[in-house]
């Protein structure tokens, strides 16, 4: 059940009322559940568990990397998967311990490596071979031995959108899986890494598990030829990609995810890694914004906002579709109009929804664009100069700004004039 629900006459996040917290943080604003975040790992964790998996859930970062949003994670016992060097800072800021931070990503710097073993973390997913042995050397330098898992691309459609689909033999992520008993052999040779685990990940906002099954059930027969010929597989990171419901795709319940995950590697001994982003961090966040003007044209009927596509780039960029609703509850058998809704920024691109049914609408009116809690805020951008919005964390009825809107002073402290422009 979402902590996001109508109570009285508005919309409450938990126990507060969505208009309080954009009277106080002003809109545009990002709000967080920490109940729904809470309850989104427990049932997570709890399938794996129910399905008698030897499981470790990192949570990926990359959805969202707000620090207070990751400890709330934490503290109910999530890992982190990291791809920068900064979201290792923000993992360990966080409270993230070393030792549960896995460094995914195609383009890792010798300095991120050298940070992250200063770190200790728990494993390194390599993506290709000079990056295997760049690692090889970054730890020998520093006298240390780190366990490694090759990330293997099984040639798996995910049949999601192109942009957030890497599991294909044409993606960029991972190395082909029949090379990798060649790329294992070669790990092997190399000192200071330990090639002790095979990781994969096909995409992202899957909501038919076929194709995990065919992408396991590879990862599965890889395993055994690597123990074959000699190699100590004994953990397997089996990525994310699990969807969410953004309207018209309902994803399965993750218990069959769990089972089917049982049925296709549970046998192998496995500590099992898992890696979701959006699952846990989706349905716990939504965007507040104020509706700025109500024009009526010939044929349209646009409400403008002013939360913008630098503030929410997911429509923009995935045509994806956010749920809208008035933060006010609607009057019942109030008439519904379809409107489009649309940013201030002066592209067409700037729309977050067409045609969608809302009641009638005025200036001022608060809206709530749902399920924004994953590539949300972590997307932003301050493009047109326009302020990154606030971001808060609601805990039952109690809520605090996690991170304070940005005003363009203080983006633009970190610019100067040339020398010869004083």
């Amino acid at each position: 059940m979402s902590n996001f629900k109508y109570r009285k006459d508005e919309m409450y996040a938990e126990d507060v009322a969505l208009s309080r917290i954009a009277e106080v943080a002003g809109t545009p604003v990002y709000v967080y559940s920490a109940g729904e975040l809470t309850e989104s790992y427990t049932r997570f964790s709890s399938a794996l568990a129910t399905a008698g998996l030897n499981a470790r859930v990192c949570f990926a970062m990359k959805a969202n990397s707000n620090i207070a949003v990751i400890r709330t994670l934490s503290d109910l016992g999530a890992g982190a998967d990291v791809v920068s060097g900064g979201e290792l800072e923000r993992a360990l800021a966080a409270g993230v311990s070393g030792s549960a931070i896995v460094f995914s990503g195609v383009g890792k710097t010798p300095g991120e490596m050298r940070q992250a073993i200063s770190a200790s973390i728990g494993q390194f997913n390599v993506e290709s071979v000079p990056e295997l042995e760049m690692l090889s050397y970054v730890a020998t330098s520093m006298g240390a031995n780190v366990d490694i898992a090759i990330r293997v691309n099984p040639d798996v459609d995910a049949n999601t959108h192109h942009k957030i689909s890497t599991g294909r033999q044409e993606d960029k992520f991972g190395v082909d899986i029949a090379r990798a008993g060649e790329i294992y052999a070669r790990a092997a040779t190399l000192p200071g890494i330990a090639p002790v685990s095979v990781a994969v990940h096909i995409g992202s906002q899957l909501t038919d598990i076929a194709p995990f099954r065919a992408a396991f059930a590879r990862v599965a027969e890889l395993v055994t030829e690597l123990r074959a010929a000699g190699h100590n597989i004994h953990k397997l990171d089996l990525g994310g990609g699990l969807g969410i419901d953004y309207g018209g795709h309902t994803p399965p319940p993750v218990e069959d995810y769990a089972a089917l995950v049982s049925e296709t590697v549970g046998d192998l001994g496995c500590e099992l890694i898992f890696e979701p982003g959006r699952y846990l961090a989706g349905p716990a966040g939504v965007l507040i914004t104020q509706v700025i003007y109500v024009k009526e044209a010939e044929v349209r009927r646009f409400a403008i906002v002013d939360a913008a596509m630098n503030d929410l780039i997911r429509p923009a960029l995935y045509d994806a579709i956010h749920r809208i609703e008035t933060v006010r509850r609607p009057v019942t058998d109030t008439l519904i109009h379809d409107w489009d809704v649309v940013g201030p920024v002066c592209e067409a691109g700037d729309t977050f929804a067409k045609g969608c049914p809302l009641p009638p609408l005025a200036e001022g009116e608060l809206l709530v664009m749902r399920d924004a809690g994953a590539y949300g805020a972590v997307m932003s951008s301050v493009y047109n100069s326009r302020a990154l919005v606030a971001e808060v964390l609601v805990h039952r009825d109690s809520f605090t700004i996690v991170r304070a809107r940005q005003e363009p002073a203080v983006f633009m402290g970190y610019e100067n004039l040339a020398d010869w422009q004083h």
